[in-house]
Order: structure tokens, then C-alpha cells, then sequence
């Protein structure tokens, strides 16, 4: 008896838990995201303009980390590159992006550098303190950089979350680049259309 009302209490929960389920974006309506003019890797102006029409895999990071962003983007553009050979109309109608919280030494050629040890579609932008500061905030993005114990030695701590944003600018989804690969590629082709 104890088994069956066990049973019945799991499809009940279960049930309770799809209905739930939405295909709307888990960011729908959410205020992060707006107009930007950084510096990318080949040292001209790129702008949020140029990607109108694109979806956009934003990560904010700094090429001298120490760990978090190297195996991050490892694994976000292994998940892209996935994408690419299941999916590759999907892939196409994706921009992955790097944006430096690190613009003091993150010039454009070690940002060209980093990207194309990852992916060859990963462009990497880089601009004025002031101008990241202002792009973090709108896009949700924390970042300060750490005391230096010697001149050109510091971390810089920041978020650690990648976002999905549509052909328009609009937040998406979060993407979780602690996941495997496929699974990156499997969360990309659920919201890009």
C-alpha cells in the first residue's frame, strides 16, 4: 500500500512540475543588454548594430585569467563547434563574444590572440575602462579589479555567466559553461531559431 500511494505522489509531482514547463525564454522581459562601441580584435569600432539579426553568446572575462575563463570558453566554443556539426543552420545564426573586463591589458592583439586559440567565429572586444564599465552594468555583468601586489600582477573578479541574446539585443537564456559540451550545444539549439 505504501509503495502505490509512493507511486501515485511521485506522478503527481511530476505532473505538477510539467505543467510548469514554458517555452518562453527564461529572460524574456528582463532589463540587461542596450547599444555598444568597443574596440574589437582587429582594432576597429564594433558595434551592438553589427550583429542585428545574429543571436549573441556574450561572455565577460579577461584573457590573464588564471583559470575560470580559459576552461569557460573552452567549453562554450566546444559546445559551439557541436553545434556546428549537428546543427550547422542553427550555428550560422550565432556570434559568440568575448568582452574584456581587463581593458588595460587586453589590447586587441592579446584578445586576437586568446579568441583564436578557441573558436575561429569568437571575436574578442576590448575598449576604454569607462566604456566596459558601462557595458557591464547594462548587461547585468559585475567586475573590479584587485589591488596589484606588484605592478601588472592582479585579478580582476567578475561575474561568471554567459548570455544568450536575440537577433534584436533581447535577453534569452543564461548558458551554463560548466556544463559538458553537448549539452551547451543542445541549450543553444533549444533558443536559437
Amino acid at each position: 500500500m505504501l509503495n502505490k500511494r509512493f507511486a501515485m505522489l511521485c506522478a503527481l509531482l511530476l505532473a505538477a512540475c510539467s505543467a510548469g514547463v514554458s517555452d518562453s525564454p527564461p529572460l524574456e522581459g528582463a532589463k540587461m543588454g542596450g547599444p555598444f562601441a568597443l574596440t574589437g580584435e582587429n582594432g576597429r569600432i564594433v558595434r551592438d548594430g553589427d550583429f542585428a539579426g545574429k543571436y549573441r553568446l556574450i561572455y565577460f572575462g579577461y584573457t590573464y585569467c588564471p583559470d575560470v575563463c580559459p576552461v569557460d570558453v573552452q567549453k562554450l566554443m566546444q559546445g559551439i563547434t557541436e553545434l556546428e556539426k549537428s546543427a550547422p543552420q542553427v550555428a550560422a545564426k550565432l556570434q559568440p563574444l568575448f568582452v574584456s573586463v581587463d581593458p588595460e591589458r587586453d589590447t586587441p592583439a592579446v584578445l586576437r590572440e586568446f579568441t583564436t586559440a578557441f573558436h575561429p567565429r569568437l571575436i574578442g572586444l576590448t575598449g576604454t575602462t569607462d566604456d566596459i564599465a558601462k557595458m557591464a552594468k547594462a548587461y547585468g555583468v559585475f567586475s573590479q579589479k584587485q589591488d596589484e601586489t606588484q605592478p601588472g600582477t592582479y585579478l580582476v573578479d567578475h561575474s561568471r555567466t554567459t548570455t544568450l541574446y536575440g537577433p534584436k539585443g533581447e535577453p534569452i537564456a543564461l548558458i551554463d559553461a560548466q556544463e559538458t559540451p553537448a549539452a551547451i550545444a543542445a541549450e543553444l539549439q533549444r533558443w536559437v531559431k
